[in-house]
């Protein structure tokens, strides 16, 4: 009984010391880099604050920043190619951040990974020609 409660606890003392060592190995580093991220933003924000000469104006604390006043009122009608023009940017933007970890792990995908984004682009090129055609992208 003796025994078998001494190999127990050898098996747990091993155990424990590989997951302490994979804790270890992965994450110190991980750890690391955050408080050092944490000190030094902490850092720059305290120095900015206590070096910097405040010296508000009237203009400068006004309610639009560049120190003019509205022309017009505010409340009238906007266009809405603003919008769709954001909309439209943030679309095929998202676009190009698949496109990035595609290209860099291409040699590492399957053919099912390769053809699946080439579907992607095919779909999202399709978009891209159809709001063109429609005069989507014009600003007249």
């Amino acid at each position: 009984m003796i025994l078998n409660n001494k190999i127990l606890e050898i098996k747990d003392a091993v155990f424990f010391n590989k997951n302490f060592s994979l804790l270890y190995n992965e994450y110190l580093p991980v750890l690391i880099f955050l408080l050092i991220g944490i000190v030094l933003s902490i850092l720059i924000v305290g120095f900015s604050y206590l070096l910097v000469v405040q010296n508000p104006e009237t203009e400068k604390l006004s309610s639009y920043e560049c120190g003019f006043e509205p022309y017009e009122d505010a409340r009238h009608k906007f266009d809405v190619k603003f919008y769709l023009v954001a909309i439209l940017f943030i679309v095929f933007d998202i676009e190009t951040m698949f496109l990035l970890p595609w290209c860099i792990s291409l040699n590492n995908l399957s053919i099912l990974g390769f053809w699946s984004m080439i579907d992607f682009i095919v779909e999202l090129g399709i978009g891209f020609v159809y709001i063109w055609y429609i005069g989507a992208l014009d600003w007249d």
